[in-house]
């Protein structure tokens, strides 16, 4: 049987509190118990390099940055992103459960709002790099309901909030 597969994505600049908890052993024990065997990383501009090699039944590799990484959503059983919109629309437009990353170091906590947002619609999960390993563990993919594209009504009213802020 092949297992499942789990796409982490930074995004464009860097996360590596995200990269890091997502390599880290036990997480690969909590995903390897959920019948995933492969982790792909997209790390972007981040510092920590996480490591190339296969760790209780889970196959880790990595990438920073490519044209686009439509085929690595398509690919993915399960997204685990940043909470930036951009790439929460990819996921959620791919129809991939999603669990939105809160990189609370950002000004303003923008992607909170987001994801905290998102998370209430039961379209995604929502955590923070200390609460990753613990969401990966409750994890329920039935609990989620299915993105509706057309009809992006909550990102809209987000979106118009923000930029009603600047």
């Amino acid at each position: 049987m092949v297992g499942k597969k789990v796409f982490v994505t930074v995004g464009t600049t860097h996360f590596d509190s995200l990269i890091e908890v997502m390599s880290n052993e036990e997480t690969l024990k909590i995903l390897h118990s959920k019948g995933y065997t492969s982790l792909v990383l997209q790390i972007g501009q981040g510092h920590f390099i996480p490591p190339t090699h296969k760790c209780h039944g889970v196959t880790l590799s990595f990438f920073r940055l490519k044209p686009s990484i439509a085929e690595d959503f398509a690919a993915a059983d399960l997204v685990v992103s940043h909470a930036g919109a951009g790439s929460c629309l990819e996921a959620l437009e791919a129809g991939k459960p999603l669990i939105a990353v809160i990189n609370n170091t950002l000004m303003e906590n923008h992607q909170s709002e987001l994801a905290e947002e998102l998370s209430k619609s039961e379209l995604c999960f929502c955590c923070y790099p200390s609460t990753v390993q613990e969401t990966l563990a409750d994890l329920d993919v039935t609990r989620l309901r299915a993105y509706e594209p057309g009809r992006p009504k909550l990102v809209a009213k987000y979106l118009d909030s923000v930029i009603k802020v600047l």
